[in-house]
């Protein structure tokens, strides 16, 4: 029998249908793998009885004649940042640690009714900040790759560097992400695989844990393109309990991919040719281009003048929001209390709020409890809206000149776990390219273009218009089946 663990979604769910395995014989195998590659950290709780749930569930399904979901058969892994009924979700904190949801996100209700399983709740960086899995409460996670000629832990990218090192190391056929300024396409081009966020909007955000609520968006990370599609589609639709959800017939994304881009216009932006960017990522983007080419699109010169403000907007909008969203976390309700003996009220919160977030979270609180004071509010925060408008409409202008849009998804590879961790600003850079298309909640998505000279993967972005994802998936599709990227890490875990 084939290595099930090497099948992707489509691979295990037509498998399944078929009767070339059980879904049961499908959780086994990537139960075994998770409890094997425990060294990665990618998952912070294991739930192999539910993966087993799941499959029995399809089993059965599929024993009486009945259609299978779209996701049937297929284990997957949550990020710990979507609730799920019964079990931990944490957020990757110390102050949500031990909190056992009542009730299910949407996004994973769906999968759970589209016959998915799940593996376990994945690692990620704390609240969803960070860009290297680095501010976990629960310990690093490595990528699966290393670069060639040292054994030094490679950063698997964040604020999903679980999802994309359980992924990427076949340990997960695919997984959740949220991307709320790069969170999905930064470390899906880490680690060598596929992710898109989607238009803000298209898939709820109830039950999902907040960092930025005008931004975060959940989607899918898995081994390719058409993976993305049909776990999109399972994950995707209208939620009355999300006021932001879009209200929108959920398109056949899977069924209608295709790689011919001929008619199609493809915008290279100038102003994404930065200082600091590896030369061996320009290489990878110039290739893009021909790849793009060859499929029939046209490449066109655009320009996204305000993108060099986009950045500095993003780390003044998203904290302000976090350091809003995160002020429901006092020890009163929920979660982590700490109560120093003799302490009040006030004590109380500053007590549990030092012990239970993390420095990097407490250093965007302080931001965005900084940019929204009374005295600078005008200065920062109004600014910073008015640049995300112009970000927008640079997008919206530039669509009048083509379909879509390629760039680099990160100005580097991979980097080593600490290399960075002094040095937030420099870590923050590596969303320079991704941030953009969040501000304007565009869909969005990295697909693995090559590996550099390290034998680390760099991957290309593509860029859409509100609500093209199908445009998306195609244009990846078609640099999907010209980059011919099989490179995967070698197993040392």
């Amino acid at each position: 029998m084939t290595n099930l663990t090497d099948l992707g979604v489509k691979a295990i769910r037509d498998g399944v249908a078929g009767g070339d395995f059980t879904a049961r014989e499908v959780a086994e195998a990537f139960n075994a793998a998770v409890a094997a590659a425990s060294e990665l950290n990618a998952f912070i709780v294991t739930t192999p009885d539910h993966a087993l749930a799941g499959a029995d569930a399809t089993d059965a399904k599929r024993a009486k004649g009945e259609k299978l979901g779209k996701m049937g058969g297929v284990p997957i892994g949550m990020k710990d940042l979507f609730a799920t009924k019964g079990v931990q979700t944490t957020a990757a904190s110390h102050i949500l640690e031990g909190f056992t949801p009542e009730y299910e996100s949407t996004v994973s209700q769906n999968l759970w009714d589209a016959g998915a399983g799940m593996l376990g709740k994945l690692n990620l960086d704390q609240f969803a900040m960070g860009s290297s899995n680095e501010t976990s409460y629960f310990g690093n996670v490595s990528s699966p790759w290393k670069k060639e000629g040292t054994n030094a832990a490679m950063s698997p990218g964040g604020s999903s560097g679980g999802s994309s090192s359980a992924v990427s190391s076949r340990i997960a056929p695919a997984a959740t992400g949220t991307d709320t300024g790069g969170s999905i396409r930064q470390p899906a081009a880490f680690t060598g695989i596929t992710g898109i966020k989607p238009t803000y909007g298209r898939c709820s955000r109830w039950g999902v844990v907040a960092f930025a609520s005008s931004l975060d968006q959940a989607g899918p990370m898995a081994r390719d393109v058409t993976d993305c599609a049909i776990m999109l589609e399972a994950m995707a639709g209208f939620d009355p309990k999300d006021a932001t959800s879009l209200d929108m017939p959920v398109p056949e994304w899977e069924a209608n991919l295709s790689g011919d881009l001929k008619g199609k216009k493809i915008g290279i932006p100038r102003e994404y040719r930065m200082d600091g960017t590896d030369a061996e990522i320009l290489d990878s983007w110039e290739r893009g281009k021909e790849w793009l080419r060859d499929a029939g699109a046209e490449i066109v010169d655009i320009s996204l003048p305000h993108t060099k403000y986009a950045l500095p907007a993003y780390y003044i909008i998203a904290p302000a929001e976090a350091s809003s969203n995160l002020a429901r976390y006092d020890g009163v309700r929920y979660g982590l209390r700490d109560l120093p003996e003799g302490a009040g009220l006030q004590d109380m919160y500053a007590a549990t709020r030092a012990a239970g977030f993390g420095d990097e979270v407490k250093r965007r609180i302080l931001i965005g409890t900084y940019v929204l004071s009374a005295g600078f509010y005008d200065a920062y925060y109004t600014q910073a809206q008015k640049v995300r408008t112009l970000v927008a409409r640079d997008f919206e202008n530039a669509f009048a000149e083509c379909d879509a849009i390629l760039a680099p998804t990160t100005p580097t590879a991979s980097f080593p776990l600490g290399s960075l961790d002094k040095d937030p600003l420099t870590m923050y850079l590596n969303d320079v390219f991704a941030v953009p298309a969040s501000l304007a909640g565009l869909p969005a998505m990295s697909v693995p273009a090559m590996t550099n000279g390290d034998g680390l993967p760099l991957g290309l972005q593509i860029v859409g218009k509100p609500f093209d994802e199908q445009g998306v998936l195609n244009a990846g599709l078609a640099i999907e089946q010209r980059a011919g990227f099989a490179a995967r890490p070698e197993k040392w875990w």
